[in-house]
């Protein structure tokens, strides 16, 4: 169910279960690692998540599952926070354009992409009191570090969805855009990101994962970002970045 394409330094990889809101099982899961890992290999400068039909992703496909037999421990534990994790440390500034249903483990996967675009009328939300199941996939710190505690236990309490105007309004992600108009705002968005100054980004998607992480102090985040511009300084990039600053020209990145 997961597609991959690759082009002009750009991934694309699409959910494509539609007839099953892109509900993912483990092999889904393994299919989705193994996406992320031929990207890394061919050395892509940005990449796009995305899914087909009506919904981004409906969270974990439990149309089979059995309760009396049901290892949620595992299937969380051994199969979706790994790929959070590896795409999480994707070496390249990641996207994903969500529309529809982001519920689950779909929502995990937004919450381990750089930079989320929503559609204005998609649905997030924690739905699952009515299956005795809670919020999972990094659900609980993304809602109580931008929501607090009331409105994040009223939202898990009552199975209430945000809109995705509302989720952006409230900061959980970056920019809401009409449905329509989602995947090409996007897309634009992401090859623009791919040719520029991939050091630079992959330099500040360090230091934002560093506050989000370690919640380092002021004054040490600092002395990192003086860090990470010192080792800048060094590559081709600055330099080329520099130079078309001072001849009046449009720089011309190449990630070194």
């Amino acid at each position: 169910m997961i597609d991959l394409t690759i082009e002009d330094q750009v991934a694309e990889v699409v959910l494509d279960a539609p007839g099953r809101l892109n509900a993912l099982d483990e092999v889904a899961l393994a299919e989705l690692d193994d996406a992320y890992r031929e990207a890394e290999a061919a050395g892509v400068r940005a990449l796009l998540l995305r899914g087909e039909g009506r919904a981004f992703c409906a969270g974990r496909d439990i149309s089979g599952v059995d309760t009396a037999t049901d290892d949620a421990l595992g299937y969380l534990r051994n199969r979706v926070t790994p790929l959070l994790w590896r795409m999480s440390a994707f070496p390249a500034p990641t996207f994903a354009a969500a529309h529809g249903a982001c519920l689950g483990v779909g929502l995990g996967l937004l919450i381990a992409t750089d930079v989320v675009y929503v559609a204005d009328d998609a649905k997030i939300g924690s739905p699952f009191a009515n299956l005795g199941a809670t919020l999972d996939s990094g659900g609980h710190a993304l809602f109580f570090d931008r929501l607090g505690a009331h409105r994040t236990l009223d939202l898990v309490y009552t199975g209430e969805l945000m809109t995705g105007a509302e989720a952006v309004g409230a900061g959980l992600f970056s920019r809401a855009v009409p449905a329509a108009e989602l995947l090409p705002f996007t897309r634009a968005r992401v090859q623009q990101v791919a040719s520029g100054a991939t050091n630079a980004f992959l330099a500040s998607k360090r230091l934002v994962g560093e506050l989000r992480d370690e919640r380092v102090a002021f004054w040490a985040a600092v002395a990192h970002e003086n860090e990470a511009q010192g080792r800048l300084s060094e590559t081709l990039d600055y330099r080329e970045g520099f130079a078309a600053f001072q001849e009046k020209r449009r720089p011309r990145f190449t990630g070194r």
